[in-house]
C-alpha cells in the first residue's frame, strides 16, 4: 500500500513539476515578449508562411529611398490558393457563394511612404477607371482597370490547359501570378510611378483584419440599411466588427456617388484601422499581434523579398495618423459595351502623381551675398474628385 502511495505521490509530484514547468515557460514567454524576442519569432513565422509572389521581379524601383506600395483588394470569395472560403466565413461576408465573384481588383490604393519620414500619401484608384490594359495577352485598348487581373489570370490558365497542365493548384498559382503582373503593370503605366512592393488581400481579409484589431472605428454621417452588402448601421461614430466592417466597405447601392463613395469608405476603413493600431497598443500587445500575424498568413500575398519587419517599424509611424488619403479625379461617367465606366484624363493623373510624389529637384544654391528668398509654400494635400483628405490619426465621417 505504501508503495502505491509513493507511486501516486510521484505521479502527483510529476504533474506538479510539469505544471510548474509550463508556468515557468509561460512566464519566460511573457518576458521574451517584453524583451522583444518574440517579435523576431513572429516575424520569422510570418515570413515563412505568408503568400509570396514573383510578380515584381525585374521591376523598376523608386529612387532616393521612397517606397511605393500597391494595395490590391480582390473581389474573390476564395482563399489565396483558390479554395472556397469556409461556409461560416461566407455567411459573414454576405457576398454569396465561392462560385460567384471573379478576380477583379475592387480596391486599388497606391501608398507612397517618403524616405524622410514625412507624411505618407495613399491614392485610391477607382475600380471603373477606363484605362489601357497592360500585360494581358491578346487584349489591346482600354477597359476597366479592375479587369486586368482577372483577364490575365484566365488567359494564362487557358494557355497552360492547352499545354496539358491539369493540376488545379498549379493553374491557380500561375494564373494569379499572371494576374498580379498585369494589374501591377497596368497601374504603373496609368499612374506613371514605379511600384516597389505590393500586398494582395481577398474579401475575407477585411473581415479578419477588423476582428484581429478588436474592431475598427468609423463614423457615418447618416444611418444606412443596404440589402446588397448587408450594411445596417446607425449614424455617428462606432466600432465595427469584421462582418460590419466588410459590409461598410462593400456598400455602393444607396450612396449618392456609388463606387466613388465606396472608395471613400475604403479610405475611412484604413484610416480607422491605422487609428486602432496606434490607440490599441497593437505593437506592444502580444495577443493582438499574434492575431494580426494569423490574419496575414490566411489572407495576404506580398512580393518576395519584402522586408516586412522593417515595414512594421515604419507602420508604427503610419499608425500615428501620418497618412493622407485621396481619390484620383474622374472627368465624367459613360457607358462602354453596356457597362458603366469612369472617363479619366491620363495625363492629368500622371501630372498629379508626379507633383505629389515624384522626384523633387534640388534647390540651386544662392550666389554668395545674394538675398535669399523664402521657399514657396508647400502644396495642399490632394483632394481628388470629391475626395476628402482622411487623417489616419482621427476617424472622419463619411456618407
Amino acid at each position: 500500500m505504501s508503495g502505491q502511495r509513493r507511486k501516486t505521490t510521484d505521479r502527483t509530484a510529476g504533474r506538479g513539476r510539469r505544471r510548474a514547468g509550463r508556468a515557468l515557460l509561460a512566464g519566460t514567454c511573457v518576458l521574451a515578449v517584453l524583451a522583444g524576442a518574440t517579435a523576431w519569432y513572429l516575424y520569422d513565422d510570418l515570413a515563412g508562411t505568408i503568400g509570396s509572389s514573383r510578380a515584381l521581379r525585374g521591376a523598376q524601383k523608386s529612387e532616393g529611398g521612397d517606397v511605393n506600395i500597391l494595395l490590391m483588394g480582390l473581389d474573390s470569395r476564395r482563399d489565396r490558393n483558390g479554395e472556397p472560403l469556409p461556409d461560416d466565413v461566407l455567411d459573414k461576408l454576405h457576398a454569396g457563394s465561392s462560385d460567384i465573384g471573379g478576380y477583379n481588383t475592387n480596391t486599388l490604393i497606391l501608398l507612397h511612404v517618403p524616405a524622410d519620414g514625412s507624411r505618407a500619401t495613399a491614392f485610391s484608384v477607382p475600380r471603373d477607371d477606363f484605362v489601357e490594359l497592360k500585360g494581358v495577352p491578346g487584349v489591346t485598348g482600354k477597359d476597366k482597370i479592375k479587369k486586368a487581373y482577372g483577364l490575365a489570370k484566365a488567359k494564362r490558365e487557358e494557355e497552360l490547359s492547352a499545354q496539358g497542365v491539369q493540376d488545379r493548384r498549379q493553374l491557380e498559382h500561375e494564373g494569379r501570378e499572371a494576374g498580379r503582373r498585369a494589374e501591377i503593370e497596368t497601374v504603373r503605366a496609368f499612374l506613371g510611378a514605379p511600384i516597389d512592393h505590393f500586398a494582395e488581400v481577398n474579401l475575407a481579409g477585411f473581415l479578419h483584419l477588423a476582428d484581429a484589431l478588436g474592431g475598427v472605428p468609423v463614423c457615418l454621417k447618416r444611418p444606412v440599411e443596404d440589402a446588397w452588402s448587408g450594411a445596417d448601421l446607425p449614424a455617428g461614430r462606432q466600432v465595427l466588427d469584421g462582418r460590419q466592417a466588410l459590409a461598410f466597405v462593400r456598400q455602393r447601392h444607396g450612396l449618392a456617388r456609388g463606387d466613388l463613395d465606396r472608395t471613400r469608405r475604403q479610405q475611412a476603413f484604413l484610416a480607422g484601422a491605422t487609428y486602432r493600431l496606434n490607440q490599441g497598443g497593437t505593437f506592444t500587445d502580444p495577443g493582438r499581434l499574434v492575431r494580426l500575424i494569423d490574419t496575414a498568413k490566411q489572407d495576404l500575398v506580398t512580393d518576395e523579398g519584402w522586408d516586412l519587419l522593417s515595414f512594421v517599424e515604419q507602420a508604427r509611424n503610419l499608425s500615428g495618423g501620418r497618412v493622407d488619403f485621396t481619390t484620383l479625379p474622374v472627368e465624367r461617367f459613360a457607358r462602354n459595351h453596356g457597362e458603366d465606366i469612369n472617363v479619366v484624363d491620363d495625363m492629368k493623373i500622371k501630372r498629379l502623381i508626379a507633383d505629389q510624389i515624384g522626384p523633387k529637384a534640388s534647390p540651386t544654391p544662392a550666389a554668395p551675398g545674394a538675398a535669399s528668398s523664402s521657399p514657396p509654400p508647400a502644396p495642399p494635400s490632394p483632394r481628388g474628385t470629391g475626395g476628402t483628405a482622411l487623417d489616419g490619426g482621427g476617424v472622419p465621417c463619411v456618407d
